[in-house]
């Protein structure tokens, strides 16, 4: 249960990410409330997490997880470059994550 909370708090660390680039600085107030909200839900789920897996590894992937999937919606839905080389680096990234899971 830990790692699929770990795993849906990666995913909330993405959508905090994006919130607060659409906030525009707080100044819009739906994106400021999202930014709240999926920031504290990531964050409790981090905590969670951490009971039972070690900090290094948890934080690690948790980081991994918003790190990837923030990039991937810059590409997908923001127009931002999705060049080769970088889509190499975040398959390395979630290799390294796969491998902090295998050998946790």
């Amino acid at each position: 249960m830990a790692w699929l909370v770990l795993v849906i708090s990666g995913l909330m660390e993405t959508a905090w990410a994006i919130a607060l680039d659409r906030s525009a600085g707080f100044s819009r107030l739906v994106p400021s409330v999202v930014f709240v909200v999926t920031l504290a839900l990531s964050m409790a789920g981090l905590a969670y997490a951490l009971r039972e897996i070690p900090v290094g590894t948890g934080y690690a992937v948790w980081v991994g997880i918003g790190a990837v999937g923030t990039a991937l919606v810059g590409m997908v839905a923001l127009g931002e470059s999705a060049s080769l080389p970088r889509i190499l680096c975040l398959l390395l990234v979630v290799a390294g994550v796969i491998g902090l899971k295998i050998f946790h």
